[in-house]
């Protein structure tokens, strides 16, 4: 089986309006070294991934480390997430087929911008929209819904921790001995 692959369209105003990207799916081998550095430098940065992350499964760790990538140092997240952006190329005509394999359009790395000059890439929000859609390929669902979800599963998890921290609060859930007449009552 192929890895997924993805054409992303920039439909937003601006200078890369009308731009096309192909991402293409890392091997699992990839991914996993990514995920590894990724967690590491969050445990470097002091994140803790909280518990109504963790029982939500992988879109909550996600989700998590999403959201906490702000932390990390921009030594930490530089190689990250350049790495990210390692998996898309850019179609500069979506009518030209690639001759080896012509399901596929021809792609090519993509220019970076800087000082010098103009890359392929001109607005901020297209590099964000890229990097949504790399996470969205490789882990199977979008980073608005990732964070939807693990607000969701806290609120859930929340409401029922509160209910059962008022239902145990005026007895206690261990058992009472009834004392014999021999036995002395101890304070501690």
């Amino acid at each position: 089986m192929s890895r997924k692959q993805k054409i992303v369209t920039i439909e937003a105003e601006g200078r890369d309006r009308g731009k096309s990207f192909l991402i293409l799916e890392k091997s699992a081998w990839d991914q996993e070294r990514w995920a590894m550095r990724l967690l590491l430098a969050l445990g470097k940065a002091g994140v803790d991934i909280p518990d109504d992350a963790l029982t939500a499964g992988v879109v909550g760790i996600m989700a998590a480390g999403i959201t906490s990538l702000s932390r990390l140092t921009p030594d930490d997240a530089e190689p990250l997430m350049d790495e990210m952006m390692g998996c898309v190329s850019i179609i500069p005509d979506l009518s030209r087929r690639d001759p080896a394999n012509t399901e596929m359009p021809i792609t090519r790395s993509i220019l970076r911008g800087g000082s010098q000059g103009e890359g392929d890439i001109e607005e901020f929000a297209t590099l964000l929209r890229l990097r949504a859609e790399v996470a969205e390929l490789h882990v199977g669902f979008s980073v608005p819904a990732a964070l939807s979800t693990l607000a969701a599963h806290h609120l859930t998890s929340n409401r029922q921790n509160s209910s059962t921290s008022r239902r145990s609060a005026g007895r206690s859930s261990r058992a009472v001995k009834p004392r014999s007449k021999n036995s002395k009552a101890t304070t501690g």
